[in-house]
C-alpha cells in the first residue's frame, strides 16, 4: 500500500460531501421551526428572557434576527397568526430596544400596551370601517309660482301633507325606549 494515498477514496478532499445535502422534508421542519419561533417573538415575556440570558450580546443571534424580516414578505406574512411578532421583530433591530427590554420594568410596559392594544383593536377599528351616516338634508324651499299664470284646478293639487307637532321630550322617551327595548332583547337571548 503507497503511504501517499492513504484510502481507496478518489476525492482530494474527504470532508467535501459528493452530493449536495437533500433535505428530506423540503425544509418543512426548517419552516415550522422559524415560523414557531417568530410567534414568540410576539411576547414581551420571552423577548425580555432573550435579553437576560445575553442572546442579544451574541452577534450569531442579531444577524438570525435580520435574517428571520422575510417574514414580513407577503408570501410568509399569512401564515402569522400573532402580527405583533413583526412589531417586535422591527424593533429588536435596533440595539436600544434589545438593551432596554433586560430590564423587568419595560417588559410590563410592552406587556400592558400591547394588552391595551388587544382591547381595544375592535372598537378602533370599526370606528375606521363602519360608514358615518349621512348628514340629513335640508327640506328643499317650495318652488316660486309665477303671479301672472292661473291657478290650477283643485283637483289637480296634491293633498296637504299634515304635521302631528312632537315634542322633544317625546322624541327623546321614544329613543331611549328602543334602546332598552334592544338591550332586553340581547340579553334575553
Amino acid at each position: 500500500m503507497d503511504p501517499g494515498k492513504g484510502s481507496s477514496d478518489s476525492s482530494p478532499h474527504p470532508s467535501i460531501p459528493k452530493e449536495p445535502y437533500k433535505d428530506p422534508d423540503d425544509g418543512r421542519q426548517r419552516f415550522l421551526l422559524e415560523l414557531e419561533f417568530m410567534q414568540c417573538l410576539a411576547n414581551p415575556t420571552y423577548i425580555h428572557y432573550l435579553a437576560q440570558n445575553r442572546y442579544f450580546d451574541d452577534e450569531a443571534f442579531i444577524g438570525y434576527l435580520k435574517y428571520l424580516q422575510y417574514w414580513q414578505r407577503p408570501e410568509y406574512i399569512k401564515f402569522i397568526m400573532y402580527p405583533h411578532c413583526l412589531f417586535f421583530l422591527e424593533l429588536l433591530q435596533n440595539a436600544n430596544f434589545r438593551s432596554a427590554m433586560a430590564h423587568p420594568a419595560n417588559k410590563e410596559l410592552a406587556h400592558r400596551q400591547q394588552f391595551f392594544f388587544w382591547k381595544n383593536y375592535r372598537n378602533n377599528r370599526l370606528k375606521h370601517i363602519l360608514p358615518r351616516p349621512l348628514p340629513e338634508a335640508a327640506p328643499a324651499p317650495p318652488p316660486a309660482v309665477a303671479a301672472t299664470a292661473p291657478a290650477p284646478a283643485a283637483a289637480a293639487l296634491p293633498a296637504p301633507q299634515t304635521a302631528v307637532a312632537v315634542s322633544s321630550a317625546q322624541k327623546t322617551e321614544n329613543t331611549r325606549g328602543s334602546t332598552v327595548e334592544r338591550r332586553k332583547r340581547k340579553y334575553n337571548n
